[in-house]
């Protein structure tokens, strides 16, 4: 199952997860050490919502935003 919403297209985007360890200066610390980033991917809430469509039920992938906006109307 492809993870992207049928409606504005949203889906899976790559990235890096970035260890801090540290108080940063800011707060008071000596300062953040940043490691070594790693990669990891962030994934869209996808949820399946039968609709209707030109009068038929279809069932369409949809991501939630698009959902509470009201892009989308449940049956």
């Amino acid at each position: 199952m492809a993870r992207r919403c049928d409606i504005c297209g949203k889906g899976t985007v790559a990235g890096h997860s970035v260890p801090r360890k540290g108080l940063p200066k800011k707060k008071g610390g000596a300062g953040q050490h940043i490691g070594v980033k790693s990669k990891r991917v962030f994934k869209p809430n996808i949820v399946k919502v039968k609709t209707m469509i030109n009068g038929t039920t279809k069932t369409v992938k949809v991501c939630t935003r698009c959902l509470r906006s009201g892009k989308v109307v449940k049956v």
